[in-house]
């Protein structure tokens, strides 16, 4: 059964008869306008490489347009849905300006390249984001999160620009550029600039011990939460990505790595003992951005950025369709880890084979650099996806084998075709990918991450009290955003 956090405002604001506002409708058309016009721009840079920019304020390359192509498609589909779902709600107009005030900070952002204006422009996203957490303004507890959260991305704010601006003041350089080409190891300021610049990071995408802001933002309808799994707990990607070369260089990736495979395990964790969709699918969001940062950690930011792209699709149609997901659902117990020896060799036999075939399209591993947990986590997934069809009872054995063999081909090949295609929009990028050397903490942590997930996966949670308290504990949302205006 949803909570409060999904169906208050719809329920209590919402009339799907009353009419569409004007603006509703413009800004739906003003989305879909600048995507189609974005990807024949996309495809034109591709075939005649034009040197796009302005002064030293913004530049234009692969890899701004690949995220403006991906956040405005994600806007279109939410404005499109929104215009109707929020249909008599009274701050629908509110609502409108503020997605478009989103979508138009998230593209300056990635197209700036001077420090002033990426800085304005990441503070004007959090800005938007919070607005739209409260755009209920007769909801107490809407209030509450949209304050609660904006201390949040106003502090990440403040921590990004004083490591920036230490930077600036060090190479006396006020661009990205410039930054990137004159800071060299052993500079004063890199590895207190690095540390800033990824705490920033990790505050917008919630994560671990930053969760609670977004475990705290479920007041918001459910397009702009669409919009904010899909779009803005996203941001720290790209932020990591433009600053690779100096994160790189102040060999402060490890910190990325292990902070980000912590986060991913407890938000796993978190996740299965959620009752509330909302719930479940932000500790999702929380565990997805902890496998980005891990990648991020490994010097393979081009898998960071197509893992976020494709969680952004993957997360806002789970939003968008949460609400019908609730009312053909029923409770029902949570399935137990139950397997045979052979679905077991079955599993590891398709997880192998996947990890191959990625191996073979993209070329990435390798047993002596971080490469090799790139390949593991794929491993991981196609095992995972081979479990569910294995059990899967309408499905004979030759069934169950071919579609597994389908499955694995054709989804591999289809995430190496888009890693490849991501890595080359990127291109222009310093650093994506610099696979880094294996160190025994590296190691350590890896085989604490693989235990911590099979025990996820085995229930064992469920069976100690101390663990499962502390883990609903750690997943408890402000208590101001929920039930604490009473009437």
């Amino acid at each position: 059964m949803e909570s409060h956090t999904l169906s208050a405002i719809e329920n209590q604001t919402q009339e799907q008869s009353s009419p569409i506002p004007l603006l509703s409708r413009i800004s739906s058309l003003i989305h879909w306008i600048l995507l189609i016009a974005n990807i024949l721009g996309l495809i034109y840079y591709q075939v005649y490489s034009p040197n796009w920019g302005y002064s030293e304020i913004f530049r234009i390359n692969g890899f701004t347009l690949l995220i403006w192509t991906t956040v405005l498609f994600f806007s279109s589909i939410v404005s499109s849905y929104s215009k109707n779902y929020l249909a008599g709600f009274r701050y629908q107009k509110r609502f409108s300006l503020l997605s478009i005030g989103f979508t138009l900070s998230v593209m300056l952002f990635v197209m700036s390249n001077h420090i002033s204006a990426l800085l304005i422009s990441w503070f004007a996203m959090g800005f938007f984001m919070a607005k739209l957490i409260g755009v209920n303004k007769n909801w107490g507890e809407a209030r509450e999160a949209e304050k609660f959260s904006l201390k949040y991305f106003m502090s990440g704010s403040l921590v990004l620009s004083v490591g920036i601006l230490l930077l600036c003041y060090d190479s006396n350089q006020f661009t990205l550029n410039g930054l990137i080409t004159t800071i060299e190891f052993g500079n004063s300021f890199l590895v207190i600039s690095s540390l800033l610049i990824i705490v920033a990071a990790i505050i917008q995408s919630a994560i671990f011990p930053f969760h609670k802001w977004l475990l705290s933002a479920m007041t918001s309808p459910t397009p702009a939460s669409a919009l904010m799994h899909a779009g803005f707990v996203n941001g720290s990607g790209i932020l990591l990505t433009l600053f690779a070369p100096l994160l790189i260089l102040s060999n402060m990736l490890w910190i990325l790595f292990i902070i980000g495979g912590i986060t991913a395990i407890l938000a796993q964790f978190q996740k299965l003992i959620q009752v509330n969709v909302k719930h479940k699918l932000a500790c999702s969001t929380i565990a997805q951005m902890g496998f980005m940062i891990m990648q991020c950690g490994l010097g393979f930011f081009n898998a960071a950025v197509a893992h976020l792209i494709l969680h952004g699709f993957y997360k806002a149609y789970l939003f968008l369709s949460s609400g019908e997901q609730v009312m053909q659902s029923s409770p029902k117990e949570s399935p137990q880890l139950k397997i045979t020896v052979i679905q077991a060799i079955a599993v590891g036999i398709f997880g192998v084979l996947g990890a191959l075939l990625f191996t073979y399209l993209t070329g990435k591993t390798s047993i002596s650099d971080s490469s090799i947990f790139l390949t593991l986590i794929v491993a991981i997934t196609v095992g995972q996806a081979t479990y569910n069809i294995v059990k899967e009872k309408s499905f004979t054995y030759i069934e169950k084998l071919g579609v597994s063999a389908v499955l694995f081909i054709v989804g591999i090949s289809v995430y190496a075709l888009l890693f490849n295609g991501i890595t080359h929009l990127m291109s222009e990028m310093p650093m994506i990918q610099v696979p880094q050397s294996l160190d025994v903490l590296q190691i350590i942590f890896g085989i604490i991450f693989l235990i911590g997930f099979f025990i996820m996966k085995l229930g064992v949670h469920r069976k100690s009290p101390w663990l499962y308290v502390n883990l609903l504990n750690l997943s408890q949302p402000y208590k101001k955003t929920i039930h604490y205006y009473k009437k």
